[in-house]
């Protein structure tokens, strides 16, 4: 069963923990998933989606992790490989990726809580309900939070423009 679920949800866990931990070196992070899950695979009831249980896993992993380094890395450019510069003019390009950058800069620098659920609704589709099970929350406070955090990045967004528009610094 490990053996389907790691075919399954490999690259999943693995592009979750880019996201969450803000480096491309997390496959140490996701063969400790795997292993904790082989470990723990006798207590999953099934009430949760196979997906959730190990996100959660993987989440849990990387707060450990997180605060045995004591400190939180940028995100790297590797991550902001959006559009290919042959389908968009080169000006198009380096002003999409410089928003994207900002964007990812914004998401680094918010409160946790907020990252965390930008990061598990907005960049990995997550559910709300798949969510609240991941951070233990209700389905209200994953929706409020949420709808909060991306209100936060419109407004930083809007001033981004603003300041790449009209030169306002």
């Amino acid at each position: 069963m490990i053996e389907d679920l790691f075919r399954k949800y490999n690259s999943y866990i693995y592009h979750f923990l880019v996201y969450y931990t803000q480096s491309t070196d997390v496959e140490d992070l996701v063969q400790e998933c795997f292993l904790k899950a082989l470990k723990g695979i006798q207590q999953f009831e099934g009430k949760a989606d196979s997906k959730t249980w190990l996100v959660s896993i993987a989440r849990r992993i990387a707060i450990d992790h997180h605060r045995k380094k004591q400190k939180l890395p940028q995100l790297p450019d590797k991550l902001l490989q959006i559009i290919p510069s042959n389908q968009l003019h080169l000006e198009e390009y380096l002003i999409r990726k410089e928003e994207i950058q900002q964007i990812y800069k914004a998401i680094n620098e918010m409160k946790k809580k907020d990252r965390e659920v930008l990061i598990l609704r907005g960049i990995m589709d997550l559910s709300v309900s798949e969510t609240a099970e991941v951070l233990g929350w209700t389905k209200h406070k994953v929706n409020l939070t949420f709808h909060r955090a991306l209100k936060k990045l419109q407004l930083q967004s809007k001033e981004w423009k603003e300041e790449r528009d009209y030169g306002v610094q």
